[in-house]
């Protein structure tokens, strides 16, 4: 065998050896950590691996779109499922980073509800950014985001995720603006400035949270008197801390969460088998019991427990005084809002 050949049976070798390496790994199912994720494993991760006997490890991120690229841009990508935010998979479809979704496998768009469909995506959970307090330390809690900047009827500091998305909206609601007007006000350099100007009213009060644990444990340690968070995360920790945080859904912010899978998975097959047990009504149903997230299902939310329904962020009650989080908004403009935002916290 001369030389050349040689050379090219080991680099197919080693091709074959990494493919078959990267085969082998388990399935890697990546999501957003702490009583979510607790929630998780025992409605979805635990169940699924014990029916269909493929084997899988869960991992938690913190979000971005950067931490995405770079893994498939490094080349070592080992994540094969992620739950990501709605500007996330907007982004990662558009640039490629995601497979498509075969909609068949999951029964069809039409059984699911109308923000949950995408080229690239099938949606996890519905969720609310509510404001929550400790009803220990409140009596006569804030009841809207503009209690929410009452330092002096209300004192100590306030926790807001850190970023300007949520917030900015949050700074309008707060100053007055009706929420179906606040992304037509957040459009123009007026609105921005004015959402900004109501933050700084705020900024000696504001320490900021980047994990959904977060603000749970503010308002549990008295770092926070007030806090933003997810309605999930605020619940979770009455349910197994016995805490008695309230939340106001007046003014709150709803947005859709998906998974996807990440483009080139060697363990497309597993992923897609995964996609299918955690779409299916029958398992979203064990979902809200363990933490109070609405489920994507048309048939799921029929089916969930009725004690649980006027705590999910899907109850037309919660629903009518809540805001959509304009994902168009925030494709288009998170980049220079990200910006201004490190600007402003810098100052």
């Amino acid at each position: 065998m001369n030389k050349r050949a040689n050379t090219l049976l080991i680099a197919l070798g080693a091709t074959l050896a990494l493919a078959t390496a990267a085969q082998a790994r388990d399935l890697s199912v990546v999501s957003w950590g702490g009583a979510y994720q607790d929630a998780q494993k025992e409605a979805y991760f635990r169940p699924f691996m014990e029916k269909t006997k493929v084997k899988m490890v869960d991992e938690s991120w913190d979000g971005g779109i950067g931490v995405l690229r770079a893994k498939m841009q490094g080349g070592a990508n080992n994540w094969d499922v992620v739950q990501v935010e709605s500007e996330e998979l907007a982004l990662g479809c558009e640039e490629g980073l995601f497979e498509k979704i075969d909609w068949a496998k999951l029964g069809g768009k039409d059984k699911f509800l109308k923000d949950a469909v995408s080229e690239c995506g099938v949606g996890a959970i519905v969720y609310n950014f509510v404001l929550a307090y400790d009803g220990d330390k409140i009596k006569d809690g804030p009841k809207s985001w503009k209690d929410f900047w009452d330092i002096k009827k209300f004192p100590g500091k306030r926790a807001l995720r850190k970023g300007p998305k949520t917030n900015l909206e949050i700074a309008l609601i707060a100053d007055g603006v009706a929420p179906g007007d606040v992304y037509k006000t957040l459009s123009t350099p007026a609105g921005v400035e004015r959402a900004f100007n109501k933050l700084s009213q705020l900024k000696p009060s504001l320490i900021w949270w980047e994990k959904g644990a977060q603000p749970p444990q503010m308002l549990a340690s008295g770092e926070a008197a007030m806090v933003s968070a997810y309605n999930g995360r605020i619940a979770a920790a009455n349910k197994s801390d016995k805490k008695n945080f309230r939340m106001s859904w007046n003014g709150s912010l709803y947005t859709v969460d998906s998974w996807v899978i990440m483009k080139g998975s060697p363990n497309k097959a597993q992923a897609e088998q995964f996609l299918a047990f955690v779409s299916d009504p029958q398992n979203q149903k064990n979902l809200p019991p363990k933490i109070p997230y609405g489920i994507t299902h048309n048939a799921a939310t029929a089916l969930v427990d009725k004690a649980i329904l006027p705590d999910l962020p899907t109850n037309p009650a919660n629903l009518k005084v809540s805001l959509y989080l304009s994902d168009k908004f925030w494709l288009e403009n998170l980049d220079k809002l990200n910006q201004r935002f490190n600007a402003w916290l810098a100052k």
